[in-house]
């Protein structure tokens, strides 16, 4: 089995920070791709950030210039810094990974889910 769990969520006033991380558990042979996707209410879920095993990164342009998502592959964690919150950024926040399991091939796994709210 494999396990992506999401931590760092939470409430935040508009222009704050907010670090999210997501650790990958489990019979992993290989991580591949992992990211970071929002869905806010009454939304689809759409991508924020995601970054490739060497390193090389993709944002939404809303992301662009406030976010940056990075990886640790010995620890199998990725990490998401959100700066300048804005309200519109209040969504439950899924961590994403592409992963090859032990005896299992390779898919796509999805983290629980952590929320963020942006308020004042």
């Amino acid at each position: 089995q494999v396990q992506l769990v999401e931590s760092g969520g939470g409430l935040v006033q508009p222009g704050g920070s907010l670090r999210l991380a997501c650790a990958a558990s489990g019979n992993i042979v290989k991580l591949y791709d992992m990211g970071w996707y929002r869905q806010a209410p009454g939304k689809q879920r759409e991508l924020v950030a995601a970054v490739t095993p060497t390193g090389n990164t993709n944002y939404a342009d809303s992301a662009k210039g406030r976010c940056t998502i990075s990886r640790d592959n010995g620890k199998n964690t990725v990490l998401l810094q959100m700066n300048a919150l804005r309200a519109e950024d209040t969504a439950i926040y899924y961590c994403k990974a592409v992963i090859s399991v032990w005896l299992r091939g390779t898919s796509d796994y999805w983290g629980q889910g952590t929320q963020v709210t942006v308020s004042s």
